[in-house]
């Protein structure tokens, strides 16, 4: 924990992401006065499959939180904003909020099966229309289906009324006291969207849906808005009292961050995976059918009145250069340090571990490196992994472009996008500036500047352009032109040698041309 003396109201913000979790104490001017963070392990129990203990994730929060809170004179927290993964899911009783499952992690890819029998049944197109996204394992539908179907084989019964299905923001309403102190099980808004159960503009529950995952009602969360007193802290002694004032999906609080009323704003957070965003102009209504297929909607929160932005997952961008870490037993911060030494790889990593995420939703596509010769190195390797990074993201700006939005700039924020190297490369293959706030927490900081703002606590901090890094593309159109069609080369590569060995169904939409101008 880093720690400094306290003498103005703050806010302390809980960021619960895949690798660890962070907590900040914010004051009203966005100043950061503390921080703390808790590690946290993922499962790989077979190929594909991705799991985390959910109570490890619960005693985490409590970790960081008490660190971040020790020692404060009474009254010094007035809020705690709340930003969380999105997707991952489970079960847990709702009387004692002990997990009656794993944690099945976005990333988790043992739902194809079920994804290509609803394909085949014809459901992909009404999915899509109602919930925004694309039919795919990372969304928590088809999660639900596998835990329900896990829940009667391992307790042999039929869940009954205490058992509650959720994502994690719903899952830690609950165990911070506050959802059984309003009488509610509930879940924000940006991520009931992202569960594919919910009616993307009506923003509830939709039957049709519940009845093609097989989900009961009764077992969901109401959903609720983004900003709101959702109740007080009763189970972490430190936060006694403290009202939870505003809560977000990680992606959606750093969008929120960058900019609350700013459509136009396209965003990148460097995690495990990459989520790119940008708002949708409130004139201009958007339906998921006439957006690019390679990207979705999703409802990025609910205040006054409900904000969408048109978004692509990509599913591994810093969990490439960890797998190389494992894989070498070399330091991320080593390997990133030889990355930054070389200029040209010769290679190109497809980081498709778990399939290919946006523009492609190709769940058959494996890992793939081209370009191996014997003077193929470490160093090679690890640029390569950095590199597949930017052009991941890459293509999602274009898909971007393709769906009408107009990229002047792309802010970034997350731990890779402290990397110069990879963050002028970046602005090279985008070809608009790349704009990197002083803080890269973003996601902690919108969701600590939502909750300060619900709880009446007045926000100052400065816009994150005044002095913010800016990377100018270098490159003119036609070597970047050269670098993408090198890339896609690549990633042809690799989905032609999974639709080789697939010989059927793509979980994803075979229309998607993710190498069209």
């Amino acid at each position: 924990m880093s720690s400094s003396a306290v003498h103005e109201p703050c806010v302390l913000a809980i960021d619960q992401g895949t690798s660890a979790t962070k907590c900040l104490l914010v004051s009203s001017r966005g100043t950061v006065l503390r921080k703390a963070a808790a590690p946290l392990d993922s499962r790989f129990p077979q190929p594909g499959w991705v799991e985390q203990d959910a109570e490890q994730i619960w005693q985490s929060v409590a970790q960081a939180a008490r660190s971040c809170a020790e020692g404060l004179p009474p009254g010094s927290i007035v809020a705690v904003g709340l930003s969380t993964q999105r997707e991952s899911a489970m079960l847990w009783d709702r009387n004692t909020g002990a997990p009656l499952s794993p944690l099945l992690g976005w990333q988790d890819q043992r739902t194809i099966p079920l994804a290509r029998q609803l394909l085949a049944a014809g459901h992909g197109d009404l999915v899509r229309a109602r919930s925004g996204l694309p039919l795919d394992p990372m969304f928590s539908a088809l999660k639900a289906s596998w835990l329900l179907t896990w829940y009667r084989d391992t307790y042999r019964h039929d869940p009954d009324d205490r058992v509650a299905f959720g994502t994690v923001d719903s899952f830690l309403l609950a165990r911070l006291g506050v959802s059984p102190a309003t009488e509610m099980h509930a879940i924000e808004a940006g991520n009931a969207s992202r569960t594919q159960l919910m009616d993307t503009r009506q923003r509830c529950w939709d039957p049709d849906l519940l009845e093609i995952f097989g989900v009961p009602a009764l077992l969901l969360p109401q959903i609720t808005i983004s900003g709101r007193i959702f109740g007080e802290v009763t189970t972490i002694a430190e936060l006694a009292g403290c009202p939870v004032s505003g809560v977000l999906g990680d992606s959606h609080a750093a969008l929120y961050a960058h900019g609350p009323s700013v459509p136009g704003v396209v965003k990148a957070t460097y995690g495990t995976g990459t989520s790119v965003m940008s708002l949708v102009m409130a004139d201009r209504p958007v339906d998921a059918q006439s957006i690019d297929p390679g990207i979705g909607l999703t409802l990025a929160w609910e205040t006054d009145q409900p904000a969408y932005a048109l978004e692509g997952n990509i599913r591994s961008t810093g969990a490439t250069l960890a797998w190389l870490s494992r894989a070498t037993e070399v330091p991320v911060a080593r390997l990133a340090e030889l990355a930054n030494a070389v200029e040209n790889p010769g290679i190109h990593i497809v980081p498709a571990f778990t399939g290919l995420g946006a523009p492609w939703w190709d769940t058959a596509v494996r890992g793939h490196i081209s370009g191996l010769t014997f003077d193929t190195d470490l160093a090679r390797l690890a640029r390569a992994a950095l590199e597949s990074t930017a052009y991941q993201v890459a293509d999602v700006v274009d898909a971007m472009a393709r769906s009408g939005v107009t990229v002047s700039e792309l802010v970034v924020d997350g731990g890779a996008s402290a990397n110069d190297v990879l963050m002028q490369f970046q602005a090279d293959l985008c070809g608009v500036p790349v704009v990197r706030p002083p803080s890269v927490e973003s996601s902690a900081l919108g969701a600590a500047q939502l909750a300060a703002v619900v709880a009446g606590l007045p926000w100052q901090a400065a816009s994150a352009h005044e002095t913010a890094d800016r990377f100018q593309p270098r490159l003119s159109g036609g070597s970047r032109a050269d670098l993408m069609s090198r890339w896609h080369e690549a990633v042809a590569a690799a989905v032609g040698s999974a639709r080789e060995r697939r010989g059927g169904l793509q979980v994803g939409n075979e229309d998607i041309d993710p190498f069209a101008e």
